[in-house]
């Protein structure tokens, strides 16, 4: 079974002393259990593994349970050390409370239980993270799968990259295109939208949330603004609510709404965003293209392209705490903009044979650029661009 990377950023951090909470963080359907899954069967230690499905929502004594028995086999073994894993932990009301207590208990009494939380939705695990657990806890972030991997895992190439995005749960159903998009609405779309953030967050109109993403998913790649979208909208509403919604769609590594680049954060917070989604399946799944029609539409597949790219760069903005924008001033733009700290990086997608983009001159006569990127068949195929690795850039 294909292991990510992060599988070792974990073991080394269980088998350093006991000082922080170990949280997995990621989207729905990229492995999260698996990952834990595959830890498990290579530890020698001391550990319980258990998952809060089919425990009620309310019956957080049902942690104090799991960590006591836990507690009592350590005290009547030989180990010194003992790992808890709870998988699913935002099923359970206020958990970040009762985890809090027992952590701080065992670090009172010298217990050296280590604690490994992990869950489906990032939204509500992040929550109580900053309501409860404030210098505690440590994070892993478990992306989206990215190109390299799915092509070592499940074979795919770089055009089924682009098209069927990285849902390692649907690479054997992208022979069946209708079960393929079904899959990625029921299970990925439909959970993520109307469980993790409709049950767990207070959401005036579902419907506007629900019309937005798709709307974002059907524009993934272009810059448009809230007051566009409302006019395309069934259900009325403004643009601070839609800005909300946004947000919230961003948290749970579905869909970005990039800022303009402009050097000043003010500028940067009120520009008209550019929807990019965090996985190129969530715009294929709308689209009225198969897989073949998108590749011979070479208008369709260059904002595909496009898409990937932004979805390369997104996630690894989000493991690789980078900034991630788009730059337009009148006719003249750039695909992506990325930062750390004062290092800037310019990126414009082609898939013709370009060696020259005026965008990127323009934006270079008023900002000062580290490095400036064509993503072109005569410069820097795409298909070479996804398989780097982003951080690499900034060195």
């Amino acid at each position: 079974m294909y292991e990510r990377k992060q599988i070792s950023i974990l073991k080394k951090r269980l088998a350093e002393s006991r000082k922080f909470i170990q949280i997995i963080l990621g989207p729905r359907q990229v492995g999260k259990t698996t990952l834990v899954n595959q830890l498990i069967q290579k530890m020698k230690g001391m550990f319980s593994f258990t998952s809060t499905d089919g425990v009620t929502p309310g019956n957080t004594f049902w942690i104090d349970q799991q960590w006591d028995a836990l507690r009592w086999k350590l005290n009547n073994s030989k180990s010194k050390t003992a790992l808890l894993i709870i998988d699913e932990i935002q099923k359970l009301e206020n958990w970040s409370e009762v985890v809090k207590k027992n952590w701080d208990k065992d670090t009172r009494n010298g217990i050296n239980i280590k604690l490994l939380l992990l869950g489906s939705s990032s939204l509500s695990i992040q929550k109580g993270l900053t309501e409860s657990l404030t210098g505690r806890f440590e994070v892993i972030k478990l992306p989206h799968w990215s190109f390299r991997e799915m092509k070592e895992a499940f074979g795919f190439s770089p055009e089924e990259y682009v098209y069927f995005g990285a849902y390692p749960g649907a690479a054997e159903l992208i022979k069946s295109e209708k079960r393929w998009k079904n899959y990625i609405l029921d299970s990925i779309v439909e959970t993520t939208v109307s469980r993790d953030i409709l049950q767990l967050t207070t959401i005036q109109k579902p419907a506007l949330l629900k019309n937005l993403f798709e709307l974002g998913c059907i524009y993934s790649g272009e810059i448009l603004s809230y007051n566009k979208i409302l006019g395309q909208l069934h259900d009325a509403g403004n643009t601070t609510t839609l800005r909300h919604y946004q947000e919230l769609l961003d948290k749970t590594w579905m869909l970005s709404g990039l800022q303009k680049y402009s050097g000043s954060a003010a500028s940067t917070k009120s520009s008209i965003p550019k929807w990019v989604v965090f996985n190129s399946a969530l715009s294929s799944v709308y689209s009225d293209l198969n897989f073949l029609e998108s590749q011979n539409d070479l208008s369709n597949w260059g904002r595909k392209v496009e898409q990937i790219i932004g979805a390369h760069l997104l996630n690894e903005a989000r493991i690789n705490d980078f900034q991630l924008y788009y730059w337009r001033h009148v006719n003249d733009e750039v695909d992506y903009v990325i930062k750390k700290g004062k290092k800037v990086i310019t990126i414009e997608v082609k898939i013709s044979h370009t060696k020259f983009h005026k965008g990127i001159r323009k934006f270079n006569q008023n900002y000062k650029v580290y490095r400036n990127i064509l993503i072109s068949d005569e410069v820097l195929p795409w298909y070479d661009f996804i398989n780097m690795d982003v951080n690499s850039l900034f060195k």
